[in-house]
This record gives structure tokens, sequence and C-alpha cells, in this order.
């Protein structure tokens, strides 16, 4: 009968996860086709123990649990299991790491005795069932995988709380559904046929709120915060594409989830909590929390295989032999302790990976072929890792930050309630989020929008700048745009989605994929990044390759290496992040909205989850081979970051108001002011001048070494260590701006700016840094430096007339004097009309104009454990006035300007000529060198005072070099 071979599958799932069942009275109401189950209460234990999460259950019940089995249909009819109303409240462990690094081999052996025993238990109610003897194998094996593949779930009220300090958050789903459907994305009855090796699910979830609130001493909510998503429902599509019929696993798993619309809320209180949770998830990436000790990926092997094998009910006890590794041993000869840490959490997300799906790791032939051969191929295939695509994307996104305030009722016992108000609203467009992966060998995660914006709402500390009766149009309030509209750019953020009517998989076309470093470079360039977005671009890839030329796909290999194979591994790291044509206005509105956020992030601190380790130098360090020393001489796997901005706009406008006096103390650690603040009515001040910033382009790269510490620390103990191995042992940092260039402009009483009035035209500069790591390993090198830092300018002209002066200082001074009460900001007129004449109109008395630069600036400042030091060079320097001359002509009259020959000086042709430097080899105008010992009463007690060079300089000395320039 089909009861025997259905009904343990089902028991071994509910008797596992629930408490106090029956599987008599379990069995038998499964016959009857409906079973209901009310008040149950989960395996909080199982639970921890099969999820190996860094958190722990406190509480963990289901209302009621209904399964529908047709058995009279059971080849075209789903079986339904319905949930109705489970809650589950977790907690993060206390003394997570301490009881990683306590549990030792014999609780870890021990637990993996009982995951075994416990996985053991439904294959023996398998293999006692009866069988059918009219019901061959093979026809048993596709009815339950036709029965598995399209079991319907239904969640209905589905609640997730997490308590951490005094943060509560939780989750609410009204209602989840997962179900099979064909290839146009319809619900259907379906199974994987030789024509069509692909299975399709979708998941719908219906009004998702969650809520993020403040909880005090004794674990009560006094005031409920507005929640961070109200309402918001989704979908998600699931697509697996099979190599064969006998495959046990996909080779390609998406799974792609799709917002319409998706509106965030934050408020003042809710700020520090939603920075801490995103806290939480960065130290679990990074391994710093809840990290899996060696031995632990046993009890992984174990979980992953009960949880899939279970899934198909035909199972052989051969199949627990089989090790499928989800962690790698160091793949360097200085990591070697804290890898674990490293890749923790990656590989407990990793080991979950085919457990979406329904497989079984190692079954008999049921179809007639050789058994053994037939095992033996399907190992391989459960041991090859699938390519997993997972996919996020959302139409449209919107952020509003709140500020609250008590709100007391109008009886005296009726309770306080919290007030809102919206200051700042983030609109975003055509988000994706998109990570593609092959077992830990292969990593990426891109992440890019079609356009953003910023807008100011309402009121801000009192200053009612933007409330409706203002009358103050869209364009003043949005202080910050990028990229562009969904409209004109189109639907390019789903471009190879599941949910794009033109990708593979919605052609029936195998979809193929980039998983080799440079064809991935190569194909995910900066430019091919904006085409599809336009705002903002992150590609991040992590790789890890074998140095024989083949890229391990297969933890199989790595797991079963020996440890002096492995240095034949190098990993790589990379993240490029690059943000299209921006457009940032800062005025009064804008600034004090931000300072306000800043304040109320820093306002609550809570204790960093990861906590710096004392400065313990051991004092007996074992030294590295030569073989060793080779090996990192050829390979060193570093993290590279490329930080790009196309196209910069920033305007700085006059201040309007300016309340930074109750923000800024705050934010520097101070407390903030008791004064009360006066806000007068607010008029917006027209015409408004501003200073107006472009830059063509900001590149800035860093590059730190991946296991920073074990190599510092292997390096440091060579007694003469190569450039090359120094130069890893430190953190690299090169910033390049090109085309920047600043002007006046002002706002006028219809909202447009007039034409820029150049100060400073176009010059493109560079400065480099360094910075060594783990500086406690070079206590005895003293000559090894610390810092060093090298500031590049070619040239830089600066230009003003005397009214440009005067409101640039005027602009100056609204931000830099602090005033307790509002006042309206006042300009003079007269002052903004000389600056900014009337277009098209031509100035009868050109104003002079004062002009100084400087060429070929080169900067450098290095520092050691015993001296600091700076030197420098200045190639010309060059300082005017330019008034109107006879004819029309500009005159110029040079004020400062160096180097310059002044042979001729006494003669009066010399005070006529422009002089400029003979050529470009001509010697430098300023050179100068200044050290100083790290400690002041080092030098006094030394009694010399000796010159030596930057290495090992202990001297306070200092000497500049000046050429020949002229001053009249």
């Amino acid at each position: 009968m089909l009861e025997s071979y259905v009904t343990p599958i089902l028991m071994s799932y509910v008797n596992r996860y629930i408490k106090n069942l029956k599987p008599s009275d379990l069995q038998l109401s499964l016959w009857g086709g409906d079973v209901v189950l009310s008040k149950l209460e989960l395996k909080l234990d199982v639970l921890e123990q099969e999820l190996k999460l860094p958190f722990s259950f406190l509480s963990g019940h289901i209302h009621e649990l209904r399964i529908h089995v047709p058995w009279t249909k059971l080849g075209s009819e789903p079986v339904v299991i319905t949930i109705n109303t489970m809650e589950c409240i977790l907690k993060l462990k206390d003394g997570v790491q301490e009881d990683h690094e306590s549990s030792g081999s014999s609780s870890t052996n021990r637990s993996t005795t009982e995951c075994a025993k416990s996985s053991v238990k439904p294959r023996r109610i398998q293999q006692t069932a009866p069988s059918d003897p009219d019901l061959p194998p093979g026809y048993v094996q596709s009815l339950i995988r036709r029965v598995v593949n399209n079991v319907n779930i239904v969640i209905n009220n589905l609640i997730l709380k997490y308590v951490e300090d005094d943060i509560v958050l939780s989750v609410n789903i009204t209602s989840a559904e997962c179900y099979t459907v064909d290839e146009f994305w319809d619900r259907a009855f379906m199974d994987i046929s030789a024509n069509d090796l692909v299975l399709r699910k979708v998941i719908n979830f219906s009004d998702c709120t969650v809520c993020l609130d403040k909880r005090n001493a004794s674990g009560k909510i006094e005031f409920y915060q507005d929640p961070l998503l109200y309402k918001c429902s989704f979908r998600t599509r699931l697509h697996f594409t099979y190599d064969n019929l006998n495959s046990k696993m996909p080779s390609v798993i998406k799974i792609h989830t799709l917002v319409e619309s998706l509106k965030l809320s934050i408020t003042d209180q809710q700020l520090p909590m939603f920075i801490r949770i995103m806290q939480l998830g960065i130290a679990l990436y990074y391994g710093e929390l809840g990290n899996f000790k060696e031995g632990e990926n046993e009890d992984l092997v174990c979980h992953t295989k009960d949880i899939l094998g279970n899934s198909s009910g035909i199972e052989d006890e051969t199949g627990s032999d089989m090790q499928y590794s989800t962690q790698y041993i160091n793949q360097e000869p200085y990591m070697h302790q804290d890898d674990d840490q490293q890749q923790g959490w990656v590989s407990w997300a990793w080991s979950f990976v085919p457990a979406i799906v329904s497989y079984d790791d190692g079954e008999d032939d049921y179809t007639g072929t050789e058994g053994g051969t037939t095992l033996h191929q399907q190992k391989s295939q459960a041991l090859k890792d699938p390519i997993v695509s997972i996919g996020f994307y959302c139409t449209k996104a919107t952020v509003t930050f709140k500020l609250t305030e008590m709100q007391p009722e109008s009886s005296y016992y009726s309770p306080q309630k919290v007030k809102s108000k919206e200051v700042i609203l983030w609109e975003q467009e055509g988000t994706t989020v998109e990570a593609l992966m092959m077992g830990e060998p292969f990593f990426d995660c891109q992440i890019g929008f079609v356009g953003c914006q910023a807008m100011c709402l309402k009121g801000i500390m009192g200053i009612k700048d933007f409330e409706e009766n203002m009358n103050r149009s869209d364009a003043e309030a949005c202080f910050f745009s990028c990229g562009e509209n969904l409209s004109t750019k189109g639907m390019t953020y789903l471009t190879n989605s599941l949910f794009d009517y033109r990708s593979p998989e919605n052609n029936g076309i195998r979809a193929e994929f980039i998983l080799d470093a440079a064809h991935h470079k190569e194909t995910y360039s900066e430019i091919a990044g904006m085409q599809r977005f336009g705002a903002f671009y992150m590609d991040y890839l992590y790789t890890m390759e074998s140095t024989s030329g083949k890229v391990s796909g297969n933890q199989q290999d790595f797991s079963s290496s020996k440890s002096e194979d492995l240095v034949n591994v190098q990993e790589m790291s990379t993240k490029s992040l690059i943000v299209g044509p921006l457009n940032l206005r800062l005025d009064s509105s804008a600034v004090h909205r931000i300072m306000k956020m800043i304040v109320c992030a820093v306002e609550h601190e809570y204790e960093p989850y990861n906590k710096p380790k004392p400065d313990i130098v051991e004092g007996n360090r074992t030294m590295p081979n030569s073989e060793e020393i080779a090996s990192l001489e050829e390979y060193i796997p570093t993290r590279l970051t490329s930080f790009t901005i196309l196209k910069c706009t920033i305007t700085i406008s006059m201040a309007e108001f300016n309340l930074l006096g109750h923000l800024l103390p705050i934010i520097m650690g101070q407390k903030s002011s008791s004064g009360l603040l006066n806000a007068g009515s607010f008029q917006p001040l027209r015409p408004l001048p501003a200073i107006r910033i472009l830059m063509d382009k900001i590149n800035l790269e860093h590059s730190v070494p991946m296991y920073a510490e074990q190599l510092v620390q292997t390096v440091s103990s060579l007694s003469q260590p190569s450039d090359n191995l120094l130069h890893y042992c430190y953190a690299h940092c090169y910033l390049k701006i090109f085309g920047f260039q600043a002007g006046l402009t002002s706002l006028d009483i219809r909202g447009s700016y007039c034409l820029p009035t150049p100060i400073i035209p176009s010059f493109s500069t560079a400065i480099y840094g360094k910075l060594l790591k783990f500086p406690k390993y070079w206590t005895k090198r003293s000559h090894v430096p610390l810092t060093e830092c090298i500031f590049e300018l070619p040239n830089l002209t600066v230009q003003a007339t005397r009214a440009q002066t005067l409101l640039l200082q005027t602009i100056y001074q609204s931000w830099s004097h602090h005033v307790g009460n509002v006042s309206s900001a006042v300009v003079n007129e007269v002052l903004v009309n000389e600056v900014f004449q009337t277009s098209g109109v031509k100035s009868k008395n050109p104003l002079p104009t004062l002009e100084g630069s400087v060429q070929n600036v080169e900067l450098k400042y290095c520092s050691t454990s015993l001296v600091k030091c700076a030197s420098g060079t200045v190639g010309s320097i060059k300082i005017c006035a330019k008034a109107p001359g006879d004819g029309g002509k500009e005159k110029l009259i040079p004020l400062i300007q160096g180097p310059s020959d002044t042979r001729d000086l006494h003669s009066s042709k010399w005070l006529n000529e422009s002089r400029k430097p003979e050529s470009l080899l001509a010697p430098d105008m300023v050179a100068f060198t200044i050290q100083s010992p790290q400690y002041m009463d080092y030098c006094h007690n030394s009694g010399n005072n000796v010159k030596g060079p930057i290495t090992g300089g202990h001297d306070c000395s200092g000497g500049i070099e000046v050429g020949e320039h002229d001053a009249l």
C-alpha cells in the first residue's frame, strides 16, 4: 500500500520537531487522510542542535497543525500541510564564543553520535514498512518523488521574535504559501521529466510586518514604535535544474524574490537598535560571533544529510558514511588561528543550500541497473556543489526617518503616547541584490539601484521649514539625487532574473554562469554596471583557486587534501563600488536633518560584539621554514576595495538658520547644551548664495591582507624580511580626485541656480597612505615605518574679487557662528548683485581679481616608533593681481613669484614682464625636512642633535631650503 511508504516520511518530520506525540495515533490519523494537531510544543533543543545558529530558542509552539493527504489522488493532487499560528522567540547565546571554545572533541563526538542515532530512526521505520508486491520499486520511487515535489505548505500567522538587551525585533507574516508551478509560473501538479529537468516553485508572502521596539529593565515594552515595515507582500520564485532524472540534488538553484513596493519607517529611538541589528549581521558574516570550531563540521554533515535524506524516505544505511565537508582548512602556512572564524557562519549557511530540495544521499538502485556503479555515480553527484543564485528585487522602496516626542493624554491616569513626525524621506527605484555561489571556492554578490533621491519633510528642531503651509516645491525639498528614473531606464534591474521574461529559464534554455575571476571582471566592469543601474553598483567577488590552474568546485577535494598541499590554494577578495552622477545640496534644512540622524545614532551605544584582544605578544614564536617563506613570497591573499564616484556636484548654501551648537557637542561626545530653542517663523532667503563644487571623478582604493595578524606575526619573526613581505604587512589607501573645481552661485526666487562664477579652476590631486598592521609585533624593529603618507598636487589656482571674497566670508560665518535662537539670515543684496551680474549684460568696469597659484607640490610624512618626519617640496608660487588695462586688455601685476631669474631686477623692463620658470627641470622653490622624536623628553635627555636618515633618526632637527623669489 502507498500508505506504508508515504506515512513514515510525514511521521518522521512531525515526530522529530514536536514534543509529546504518540506515533501510533499519528499514523492512524494519517491513514484517515487528515490530521489535526493543536497546541504543539517544538523541541527547542533539536532545533538549536540542527540549525547551529548562534541563537537559542526561548520558546516555540504551534497553535494548530493540519496535514491533508489525498490517498485516492496521490499522483495528481498535492499533500497540503497547514500551520496556523506558529510563534518562536530567540535570543543571542550567552558567551557564545566561550561555549564554542570550551566544547572539546568529546562533546563534538557525542553530539555527532546523537545526530547519527536520530537520523537512523526514520530509516528503520521505513525499512520495517511492509512492501506491496504489486508496486514495483521503480514506481514507488517515482511516485514518492512526485509527492514530495508537489507538497503544498501553508503557514498562517507566523510570528518570530528576537530579543537582546533592550531590543525586541518581531516579524509577523499573515500568510505564507509554497506550491509547485509550471513553466508559466501558474499553480500546477508537476514532476521532473527527461524533456524538462526543471522543478519550479513559488512562495507567496502576504502582509509581512516588522516591528522594532525597546523594552525596559523588567522586559516590558512601554511605548510601541511605528512598525519598520507594515503589511508588505512579496513573492519568491524557485527554479531547480537537474542534470538527469537520477540526480539526487539540482545542479543549479535559483531563488529570486520580487517586492513591488517596500515602505520602511525608522524613528529616532529605533535607529540605534537598527544599527545594532546590522552590526550583528556583520559580526556573523565575518565569524566574530557564533564561530564553528574544528570538529563541528561533522555535526553539520550529519544535520544536512539527515534533512535531505528523510525528505525522500528511501535511504540506505551506507549513506551515513558519506562526508560532505562544510569547512576549509587554512590555505596558507600562517593561517592557523582564525580561519574557522572567517568561514564559520558562511559554512553554516552553505550547508543548508541543498536542504531546500528533496533528495537522499545514498539510496539503493531501484531501476534495475548495477547497484554499485549507480551508487558511486550518485555519491559523486551529491558531492558536487550546485550553482546557487539568490536574488532580491524591489521596484520602489522608501525609507522615512521620524522624530518622536511624548504626548500626554488629557487624563492624569492615562498613559503617555508617542507621536512621530517625518523629517527625511529616501526614495529608491530599481533595487537589485544578487548573490552567486558555487561552494565556498566561489562567491559573488552584486548590489545596485537605478535611481534615488532624499527629501526634507515638515520641520526640524522647531523650524517649520517644510510644513504644508509653506507651499515649497519638491525641487526645494530634494537635497540629494542620483541616477535615473525607472520610467526612462526601463526594467534593467530585473535582467536575467526569474521575473525577466527574456531570461534563459523563462525561455526553456539552461542558463550559463561566469565562475572564472578573470572573465567575471571583464564582463561585470564599471561601464556594464552603470549601464544596467545608473545610480549605484557594487560587485563583491571572493574566489579560491588552485595554483595548478584548476578552480576547485568540490569541497571534498579540499577536505581530503593534505595540509602541505594547501599552500597551492590562492584566495582573492575584491570589492568594487561605483556611484553614478550625483547632486548633493547642503542647505540648512538638509544639514540639520543629517546631523540630527547622527545624534540619534550615537546617543545610545551598545557593547561591541567583537571586543578587542589585549596586546599580548608571545615571547616564543616559531620561525617559518624556507618553503613557507617561498610560498608567501609567491602569493599573499589580500582584500581589495575600490570606490568610485562619477560626476559629483555638491552645493553648499548659506545657512538660513544655524542650530549646530546643539548637535555638534553630542556628536563629539559632550553633553548637549541646556539652552532652550526659541524657534521663530521661518522664511526662505532669496537670493541664496552658495558654493558649488564639481568633481569629474573620485577614486579610492584600499587594500589590506586577508589574514593580517597571522601574516604580521610570521613576517616580524624574520631577521631580514623582504620588501615584498613588508609591503603586504600594511593597509594601503590611495585617493585620486580628477577635475575638482569650485565657484559661487545663487538660488533665485524661482528655485533655479545661476551660472557659477569660477573661484577654483579645474585641477587634480592624489594622496597615498599606508598603516602598519598590528604594530605590537614590531616593537623591536624601530626602523620599520608605522605610517607613511604622500600628497601630490600638480597645480592649484585660486582667484576671487573683493566682492567674491566677502561673500565667501559671509557663507563661512553663517555656518561657523552657532546661535541659540533662530534669526533670519540676511545677505547684502548689493554684494550679491556685484558678484552675480545679470546674464547677457557685459560689465563696463571689470573688477580687479586676486589670483594665487602653486605648482608641483609634494608632501611626505613618515613615523616610526622613535621619530616623526615631514618633508616636502613646492615647485613654484605665484600671487598676482589682475586689473583692467588700456584698450580693454587685462593687466597683470605680480606680487609674489618664484623661482625667478632676478639678474635684471634693476631694469624697468623686468617689472613689466610675466616671469615663468625657465623649464620644468628648474629647481624647486621650497624644499623642507622636519624631524622630531615621538617623545620629547627623549630628545632633551639624549644631549645630542645629530642628523640622520628618516628610518633611524633620533634627532629633532630640521632644514629648509628656499629658492630665489620675488616679493614686491
